[in-house]
């Protein structure tokens, strides 16, 4: 980027509040714009009829069964949200050390799938490729002599996708960072003429701090044993994160995340610098329940607070944002 050298001569004839004087010439020159086409609204989905469950740890974020579900999606699909992600819940009684209910192609998550673009086959659905919801352990992968193993994790995530796919995913999210995961999950949609399914990856997803309550809201919390940390990456490590994108896609990522959003803006600034792909970041958990918290204080104004997170994401470079604050935003640019 070429710095801009500022003319010898300027104040008083260079005077920047000249543009900033009134709404409409501030309108004019802005730089970045926040549309609900940006926004992808993140859900919980839970077995049952008729089942909404409040997540204390995110005010305003709830479990639904699928019927439920169908009725706020309804409500997303009015605001003009085009893209929904799916996360199941899955009880204890169904989940093992491999995973086995992620491939299950009637488990919650494939049945909402089915469900949903049934009721709306113009809104986009997504859905997550991990086995954290489905483990006894709470990890990504499977669980080999107390190591999470990436070639046996490969064989379940594949599996894992290809159902996604049979009941009608538009796009896979491969949220596990195992490495070589998204060539081998583009091989098996090739293999059973799945050419259109895309696939989203979580290619720089950090070993963060703030995936608390979203670990509350799929029951995951109780059952993680250790950390996470042989295979999410550290903090401190930006041009990993290349690398990371590179690979994935290279081995046919058709678009490319960053996880968590707001403490990583810098890498969602590079990755788009650098590679010039649809890349999206996620607002996770623990920045909504922060925004959220602040704004029950009295500390900060939540409208505001949210509205200026996103033109955050969207002055890094950010093609869309998974927010859980999704059907919020779009309330407010209506108004």
């Amino acid at each position: 980027m070429t710095l801009f050298n500022p003319p010898a001569r300027h104040f008083p004839y260079t005077r920047m509040r000249r543009n900033r004087q009134a709404p409409w010439v501030r309108d004019m020159v802005q730089e970045n714009h926040v549309s609900v086409k940006d926004l992808i609204w993140p859900i919980f989905i839970v077995d049952g009829e008729n089942e909404r469950q409040p997540i204390a740890s995110m005010p305003g974020v709830e479990r639904y069964s699928i019927d439920v579900a169908i009725k706020e999606v309804g409500i997303a699909a009015e605001l003009g949200i085009p893209l929904i992600a799916l996360f199941p819940i899955t009880s204890a009684d169904k989940k093992d050390n491999d995973g086995s209910e992620a491939v299950n192609p009637d488990n919650v998550a494939c049945r909402a799938i089915r469900a949903l673009k049934e009721a709306y086959p113009h809104i986009g659905i997504m859905c997550d490729v991990a086995l954290d919801p489905y483990t006894s352990h709470g990890h990504d992968g499977v669980l080999i002599d107390g190591k999470i193993d990436n070639d046996a994790s490969l064989e379940m995530l594949v599996q894992q996708a290809l159902v996604q796919a049979q009941a009608g995913v538009d796009i896979i999210s491969p949220s596990d960072m195992m490495d070589g995961r998204i060539g081998e999950i583009r091989e098996v949609l090739e293999e059973n003429s799945f050419t259109d399914t895309m696939i989203m990856s979580y290619a720089a997803k950090y070993a963060s701090a703030f995936y608390g309550p979203f670990r509350d809201a799929v029951q995951s919390a109780g059952f993680l044993k250790g950390d996470k940390k042989t295979y999410q990456m550290s903090p401190a490590n930006g041009d990993e994160a290349l690398h990371e994108v590179a690979l994935d896609i290279a081995e046919g990522a058709d678009m490319v995340m960053v996880k968590p959003g707001l403490p990583y803006l810098d890498i969602a600034y590079r990755v788009k610098q650098q590679f010039q792909m649809p890349t999206f970041a996620y607002h996770i958990s623990g920045e909504y329940a922060m925004l959220k918290a602040a704004a029950a204080n009295g500390w900060l104004n939540y409208e505001a607070g949210i509205m200026e997170v996103m033109m955050a994401f969207k002055r890094a470079g950010c093609d869309g944002v998974l927010t859980y604050a999704a059907r919020d935003i779009a309330r407010l640019l209506k108004a």
